[in-house]
């Protein structure tokens, strides 16, 4: 059973700071380039406690997670971040317009609450990419130092009969935070505190699975933290919030998640490209000969550019598995031999032997290419790169031996591959929009 619960959240005082300010975007979505362009907008921006700048004489006395917690302290003093007074969730949509298809425009919403933090193993809360160790340390390590959760988990549910989006979205009020952020995007969010409103949610939600769309490593974290702190629960506060409102059974039991209906409008999934780098004697024509045991490789045309290349994939990918191998001699189209995919990942279940990121991981980076399993977790010779342009680009530039332009895993897929408990490759989903980090915070203490 899901258990959501409003909360009293943190948030900017806009009569001190301007909303396009001070939020930004996910911490590991955020370049050098941009966390620059943060820390200059304005001395409360959130990157100054999610993704500090190193110093030169930095200590376990003072670093990164220490001027974090200084600077969340800070502002609460000084009334920058100030504390909503009733429990509430935070209606939340985001109006955008699709990559790749430009004057497409989508509005994806949901809801901004407290989510229980639960193991995988409950049935209640599914993953569908593997994480890496080093994030889930960082953010532990941060985690640990400020007591509070800045961005929202994205968590999918099942809903056809749409009730977040009627009770929430029929007749929305005016937003308490509206900002458009550096891709054009357009963030709403209004507090809901009316009790009868909440309670009628909450109680809808209770049957959901939920699938982590984005925010794997801050999930996890978030439950190693809870595990840490459940001794708390003995001693937890029995009173309830105004309107006899749900709380969790200790402050680190829960952690701030937006929720989003799967079966309503807006959801839009992008493919990540890979970039293959620091291989030894690579050559084009050696690799296109291993890669044809297991793919019939057909070469693209040197006239065709990034669009016309991405649309013929595109259309590859509605009969079959298929991505674009992208080498300093030219561009070819992959296209999956049923038969000798099907044999070669035989151990794997057929709903993972369908999807390209395995098959492009486990033949063509593995047994192709030599890259081990583990190369790839610790991004030896990897790079996951959004735009197809720009993996393009590094490969003509000489600063890698190939790329793979790729289609996006469905909707459908991952619910298939999350459900069934399996896992998909890191970096297999790319939802879009982004989250905005800033919007709520909820603090521990």
């Amino acid at each position: 059973m899901a258990r959501i619960y409003p909360f009293r959240a943190f948030r900017y005082n806009p009569g001190l700071v301007r909303a396009e300010d001070v939020v930004t975007q996910p911490y590991d979505k955020i370049s050098p380039a941009m966390q620059q362009s943060y820390y200059q907008r304005s001395p409360y921006n959130l990157v100054r406690v999610i993704l500090g700048l190193p110093e030169l004489f930095d200590s376990e006395e003072n670093n990164v997670y220490t001027r974090a917690a200084e600077n969340l302290t800070e502002w609460r003093k000084e009334g920058v971040l100030s504390q909503d007074n009733e429990a509430a969730i935070y209606a939340y949509s985001q109006r955008y317009e699709v990559p790749g298809a430009p004057g497409t425009i989508e509005e994806r919403r949901g809801f901004i609450a407290l989510g229980e933090l639960v193991d995988y193993s409950q049935g209640i809360v599914f993953r569908h990419e593997r994480t890496l160790a080093k994030p889930k340390s960082d953010r532990l390590n941060l985690l640990r130092a400020t007591r509070a959760h800045f961005g929202q988990i994205f968590m999918l549910y099942s809903d056809p009969g749409l009730t977040a989006e009627q009770l929430l979205f029929a007749n929305p009020p005016t937003p308490d935070i509206e900002v458009t952020d550096e891709y054009g995007v357009l963030h709403r969010v209004w507090k809901v505190s009316e009790p009868g409103k909440i309670n009628l949610l909450l109680s809808a939600m209770q049957n959901k699975k939920l699938i982590i769309a984005d925010g794997h490593h801050r999930y996890e974290t978030a439950l190693n933290y809870s595990r840490e702190h459940a001794s708390q629960a003995a001693d937890a506060r029995t009173e309830r919030p105004a309107g006899n409102l749900p709380q969790p059974p200790y402050p680190a039991a829960a952690a701030m998640m937006t929720f989003v209906n799967m079966d309503a409008k807006g959801l839009t999934i992008l493919p990540t490209h890979r970039v293959v780098h620091g291989l030894k004697d690579f050559e084009t024509a050696k690799f296109l000969k291993r890669a044809a045991e297991y793919f019939d490789v057909r070469p693209l045309s040197h006239a065709l550019d990034v669009p016309q290349i991405l649309c013929r994939l595109a259309e590859a990918g509605k009969s079959g598995t298929s991505f674009v191998a992208v080498t300093r001699t030219g561009n070819h189209l992959l296209t999956a031999k049923k038969a000798a995919v099907e044999a070669r990942l035989a151990d794997q279940p057929e709903r993972q032997r369908r999807l390209d990121v395995v098959q492009l991981h486990s033949i063509v980076l593995e047994d192709v290419l030599g890259i081990s399993a583990q190369a790839v977790l610790d991004q030896t010779n990897l790079r996951y790169v959004r735009e197809a342009s720009d993996a393009m680009q590094q490969v003509r530039a000489g600063d890698a031996e190939i790329a793979f332009l790729m289609n996006p895993v469905t909707l459908d897929q991952l619910r298939e591959v999350a459900f069934a408990g399996d896992v998909m490759p890191q970096k297999s989903t790319d939802f879009y929009p982004k989250l905005l980090s800033g919007l709520t915070i909820y603090a521990l203490d």
